[in-house]
């Protein structure tokens, strides 16, 4: 193991490695809490696939971690380093290497970020459909490890919906295309959705083709301001009652607005204590709009017709409504998701834990699909741990779990597993599913040094 440093630097080309300790404290974590803080031994960065290769395979024979990342936007710690481990970086290998407005595809390699893309396909009317709220720094390669959403999921679904072929750099440093060009394709078992959410612990991701869609050419956004956020929530399955699908569907409590308008200056707060924005799109979007107005409005809501600049910032609001903080210890933000038929009754039991165990609470969620973010968090005692606030932390936490679960829900809707989720694993799926996971792991990595420790 000594010796991988120094053979990654024949290998490498200079300016490709870095082994200074302030590079690997950047590259030792992504966003989300550290249960174990480690230094890598060293960061690479790839910037072709045969960069790739060649550190897998240097990394195979030392029987050495490696760690894939792409812009560290990750909240689940699915990129904190492994004890021991090479962080590679992929964030260098940002080339549109195709993009056909025919086909409708684009041929994409891993560092592009998501904005690139889709300001490349508007040229052509198209859209590259998944946007996570850090779309405009996270990475197609970590957006397909982690099959991130977004606030487009009600309409367009998760990234594994919008992902026909892959190539994947293996364990053993071997390169494999998966999948097709069409979007119709059944030959074989389906390797490219198996590896989209496997955060690299499978294979490592160096080319990705995805389906591009239709930019809308109108988009209309209502914004429903509610007196609480059960009401709020009810008011979603009221649009869904009315068979009307909008493209985005988010809820805001009370102290997500009050923490906007702290930060942005905005006066969200004022106008209600919670709040439901709901965008149309597509050549009905104005139609759909005026369903979504009356039935919202039937509902309880103040409702507003907003100019085009306001609506936008609220969008840009949403997208930052996880605020300035950076998950820890102290502050945990969930990624949950429950039937949408069980909003209502999930939110009321948040607001009841939150009471129950003393710690403060905020939510946005994605509510066209059911996917909350709660976020608990206790203040720090003079910057000193304090063990009973920890303690009532990690049991609204636990509580947050194992409610959504009971309602049919799941630990993670889009943020995945990652290192800070493995403990709730197992209350979702029984051991021998656990077991058949780990059985196609051993498969394609069988010395275990794809991202050890996360997702499975």
């Amino acid at each position: 193991m000594g010796n991988i440093v120094d053979e990654l630097k024949t290998i490498l080309e200079p300016g490709k490695l870095a082994v200074d300790e302030q590079t690997l404290a950047i590259y030792a974590i992504d966003q989300g809490p550290v249960l174990d803080y480690q230094l890598p031994l060293a960061v690479v960065w790839a910037e072709t696939v045969a960069d790739v290769q060649a550190v897998v395979t240097a990394c195979a024979k030392h029987h050495v971690p490696i760690v894939a990342r792409g812009a560290g936007t990750g909240v689940s710690g699915g990129a904190h380093a492994s004890p021991g481990c090479i962080v590679l970086g992929l964030e260098r290998m940002n080339r549109i290497l195709d993009l056909n407005p025919d086909d409708e595809t684009a041929v994409v390699e891993p560092g592009v970020i998501n904005a690139d893309l889709n300001d490349a396909a508007a040229v052509h009317g198209l859209m590259y459909a998944p946007d996570p709220a850090s779309f405009r720094t996270s990475t197609i390669g970590g957006n397909v490890a982690t099959n991130a959403g977004g606030l487009r999921c009600a309409k367009y679904g998760v990234t594994r919906d919008s992902v026909l072929a892959l190539d994947v750099v293996l364990a053993d440093g071997s390169l494999i295309h998966t999948g097709h060009q069409t979007f119709k394709g059944v030959a074989g078992y389906d390797l490219t959705g198996l590896f989209v959410g496997s955060e690299g612990t499978l294979g490592i991701v160096v080319g990705a083709t995805v389906r591009l869609k239709y930019l809308p050419r109108e988009v209309h956004t209502i914004a429903a301001f509610y007196p609480d956020f059960r009401s709020a929530a009810a008011g979603v399955l009221a649009v869904g009652k009315a068979r009307v699908q909008p493209a985005i569907m988010e809820l805001l409590d009370g102290g997500s607005l009050r923490q906007l308008d702290e930060i942005h200056g905005s006066d969200l707060s004022a106008r209600g204590a919670s709040l439901l924005l709901i965008q149309t799109d597509g050549f009905g979007a104005a139609a759909e709009a005026d369903v979504v107005r009356d039935v919202l409005a039937a509902s309880g809501a103040t409702v507003t017709r907003e100019a085009s600049a306001e609506a936008e910032q609220l969008v840009e609001l949403r997208r930052n409504s996880r605020g300035v903080e950076v998950d820890d210890e102290y502050r945990v933000g969930e990624d949950v998701a429950v039937p949408r038929s069980r909003l209502v009754d999930y939110v009321g039991e948040l607001e009841a834990m939150a009471v129950a165990h003393g710690v403060q609470l905020k939510v946005v969620a994605h509510a066209g699909d059911g996917n909350l973010h709660p976020t608990f968090w206790v203040d720090r005692l003079d910057n000193q741990m304090d063990a009973e606030a920890m303690q009532r932390l990690g049991a609204a936490l636990d509580k947050s779990i194992t409610v959504a679960l009971a309602m049919g829900g799941t630990i993670t809707g889009e943020h995945g597993i990652g290192q800070y989720k493995l403990r709730w694993l197992g209350l979702e799926q029984p051991q021998p599913v656990r077991e058949l996971q780990r059985r196609i792991k051993e498969l394609f990595d069988p010395a275990g040094i794809l991202n050890p420790g996360k997702a499975i």
